[in-house]
Order: structure tokens, then sequence, then C-alpha cells
């Protein structure tokens, strides 16, 4: 059932007609054991009473009954509605039938001497109790017609189960009621929600909310919350990209115009110089962007493998070497055969924007170095470059996006390191950055936790120790 209502309305009613029905049955069966022993009763009394009135008769078994009148029935009928007869009957010891009531058949109602007992006569079923008086030499028989039993068991239970099936009835229309008023908080709700565009995101207010309801409505609150947050922060970085793409777009514009307009080449190719820094810069910038989105799009579960670090490392600057660079950053022999199970795609982006921002910073003074420092709990990929490093005040708000510190490079936009920071994030890993106190320069160091680290045996011991610090924050 797709239904809520009608879901918990069939569930209840089932639950509902079921211990009403056990209970008819319970009422049932007590029922007709109590009319039983009722009826019972009233054969033994009746019995009683037809030996009274033998007793106080003159009684002779050769020759019969003087004076005995065997009664026809129990002084009162037990339904209004039907007449209830008793068979009776009066016999002697030695088997000759003494008297009998109209309604009794001339066959013996029981052969048990005394008691209880149920015979067959005739295709009749009766209910016999038998009375016997060794004194007098009779035999006292009273039997009840089963069939007549059954039937006022029959009338007792339709007059409880009439006004039972009413009561049922009554009771699934307040079950109903009572589940509409139960779950009128969702559908207030859903009509609250239902009223509402896709701009309208503040909090939903619909009054007083039972406690199991208040989680869904605290819940949604929470979700627009973070659509506000997560919509801003779209609207923050196409405004920070347009303005960061228009600044090169302009300056290309310029610079084209002027080589145009030159009359001497050294004016000329200054222009295009200049020209094809800015689309070097438009260009990058644009790269980031794109894997900015990738990496904001990405999946946290996203499957890891495991990857040859060194392997890797070398595929990208392979990628970053362009002839006034030709070796743009040195790689440790250390971290080849070094196995990390990481994400693949995340852990490229990663170390390419990390490598271009050392790059970028460290200038002329130096290449940048890959290596891997180790703990007993941690492995660091750590990457140096001979750069200004980064101020103090500022190390803590450079990983923001479109953040450009003091120090900030021709071709930077702010990007690098936010990528860096969110794609380690999603996969698992930790993004640390700090000055190389006393050398110049500024160290990134990726934190892997050790069980996804896997060392060559035989170099263990040629990796560099990792400050516990370090190691314990990145964990």
């Amino acid at each position: 059932m797709k239904s809520i209502n009608a879901r918990l309305f069939a569930l209840l009613l089932v639950a509902t007609s079921l211990v009403w029905f056990l209970g008819m049955a319970w009422i049932y069966s007590g029922s007709r054991q109590e009319l039983e022993r009722v009826l019972d009763s009233r054969l033994e009394e009746a019995t009683r009473m037809v030996n009274s009135l033998v007793d106080s008769a003159d009684l002779n078994v050769t020759n019969g009954v003087s004076g005995v009148r065997v009664p026809n029935r129990s002084t009162a009928p037990l339904s209004g509605s039907t007449d209830f007869r008793l068979a009776c009957q009066v016999w002697s010891i030695d088997g000759r039938l003494v008297g009998k009531s109209s309604d009794a058949p001339s066959t013996q109602l029981t052969h048990v001497s005394s008691g209880y007992s149920n015979q067959e006569i005739n295709g009749t079923k009766w209910r016999v109790y038998a009375r016997e008086d060794r004194e007098r030499g009779i035999r006292v028989l009273v039997g009840d017609n089963i069939e007549h039993r059954e039937r006022l068991v029959r009338e007792l239970i339709w007059g409880l189960a009439g006004p039972g099936i009413v009561v049922l009835g009554v009771l699934s229309a307040l079950i109903w009621i009572a589940i509409r008023e139960g779950l009128s908080p969702l559908r207030r709700l859903a009509r609250v929600l239902k009223r509402r565009d896709a701009n309208e995101l503040e909090p939903i207010d619909i009054g007083r909310t039972p406690s199991e309801i208040r989680p869904v409505v605290d819940a949604l609150n929470g979700l627009f919350k973070r659509v506000v947050v997560a919509r801003e922060h779209e609207r923050s970085v196409t405004a920070f990209a347009a303005h960061e793409l228009r600044t090169p777009l302009a300056g290309l514009r310029t610079q084209v115009q002027v080589a145009l307009a030159a009359a001497d080449a050294p004016t000329r190719d200054n222009a295009l110089r200049n020209a094809l820094i800015s689309v070097d810069k438009t260009t990058r910038l644009a790269r980031q962007l794109l894997a900015l989105a990738q990496v904001d799009a990405a999946d946290k579960q996203a499957p890891q493998e495991w990857i040859d670090a060194g392997a890797r490392l070398r595929t990208i600057c392979d990628d970053l070497r362009t002839k006034e660079n030709p070796a743009p950053a040195a790689i440790d022999e250390g971290l080849f055969g070094c196995m990390m199970r990481v994400n693949p795609d995340a852990f490229h982006a990663a170390v390419r924007n990390l490598t271009e921002n050392a790059i970028q910073h460290g200038g002329d003074s130096g290449p940048v170095r890959w290596f891997l420092m180790r703990s007993e709990t941690a492995a660091l990929l750590t990457l140096d470059d001979n750069g200004p490093g980064i101020p103090d005040d500022e190390i803590g708000v450079v990983t923001k996006r479109f953040f450009r510190g003091r120090h900030k490079s021709v071709l930077g936009s702010g990007l690098g390191l936010s990528i860096a920071e969110t794609a380690l994030e999603n996969d698992g890993l930790w993004l640390k950055l700090e000055n190389r106190l006393p050398d110049p320069g500024l160290r990134a160091q990726i934190v892997i936790d050790a069980q996804r680290v896997s060392l060559p045996r035989d170099e263990r011991r040629s990796y560099p120790q990792a400050n516990a610090t370090v190691v314990a924050a990145g964990e």
C-alpha cells in the first residue's frame, strides 16, 4: 500500500478484528460450557422433581402407576421464543416402562443406571440424566433434545455477535479518525513544501509537531541551509571565475592590439610574449575551474586502487615539462615501487596542482622535490620548494578558493591549493602546509594512513622519519 493512512488502518483493523474474534471465541467457549452446566443442572433438578412426585403417589410397579403425573416440561421455559420440552420416563428396574411424558419416546432413553449420558434414539440425540431408586424398584430418566440445546447456544452467540459487529464497525471508524488526526502534521508539512518554489529555502515552520515528525522537519531545515550555503558558494565561484577570466582576456586583447599597431619588431615581440602569458593564464584558469568542478562532484566513496607513487609522479611531471622547464620536479628514487591505495583521479588532481603551485612560486630558486617521510602510523608524501613560503597569518586561509596572498605569482589564480585539499579530503587523505624553517620555501605534505601504503622491503630504512606531531595531526 502506498498510503500510510490505509496501511495503518489495515494493520490496526486486522489486529483489532483478530483480538475481537479471539475474544468472541473465548466467550463462546465459556458461555457454551456454562450453558451446558446450567442445562445439566436443569435435568438433574427435573429428575428429582419427578422422583418426588412418584414418592408421593400410590405406586404399584406390577399394575403401573396410580395418581402419578409425569410433567411434560420444567417449571419454566429457558427461552421466550422456543418451548424446550423435557422428556421424562419412569422404568422399573426389571425393564418395564411405568410412565412417560407425552414428548418422551417409547424406547428407553438410556441404559445407564444413574448419572449423565448421551444417547441417540431414532435419529434424535438426547442428553439424559438417570436416577435409580432400588428401594422402590424404579429408574427415573429425564432427557433433553441436544438439537434444542444447540439452537439455544446459537441464539446466545448471535445475541453476542450482533452487538459485537456493531461495536467493531464503530471501532473501525474511530481508528480511521485517530489515524487521520495523528498523521495531520505530515499533511501540513506536505502542503507547506508543495507551496514553495525553488528559491524559497527559509526554515519550515508548521507549528507544534509531534516528536516523531520533528526530526524530519529539522532534517529538511538542515538540508535547506546546506543548499543555501552551496548556492552562495557557487555564486561566489562564478563571480570570482568571471573576474579572473576577464583580466587575462582584457590583457590579451590589449597586447594583440599593441602587436598589430607596433611599427618595430621589438615592441611587437614583447606584446606577443605578454599575449602568450595571458593565454597561458587563461588556459590554466579554465583547466583549474574544470578540475574544481570535477572534485566537487566526485563521489567520496569512489573506488581506490594500488598505484606506484613514483611512476604516477613521473607521469605528472612529464605533462608539466616545457622547453623553458624541462625538469619541473625531482622525484626521490625511494618513491618508485612505493605502492599507495588511493583514488587515482583524486590523487592525480592533488599532486598536479601541488606541483604546479610549487613551480610557480619557486621561480628560478631551484627545482622542487618529491620524497617520502614515514612513521609507524602514517606516511607523508612530501613536496619541498625553495620559494618565499607563506606568511604565518595566511597559512590558515591559503586553501580558500581564489585566495591569493602577498606572494602571489603572475599565472596564479588562487585555486591550486584549494583543488588539492578538496581532492585529498574526498579520498580520506589530508593536506598539511608548513614553512621550511629555517630553510626558505614551503613544504606540502599529503598524510596517508600506513595501512594504505606498501613500502619496498629492502628500502624501509631509507625513508626519513616524520615528526610525530605532524602524523598525529593527520590522524
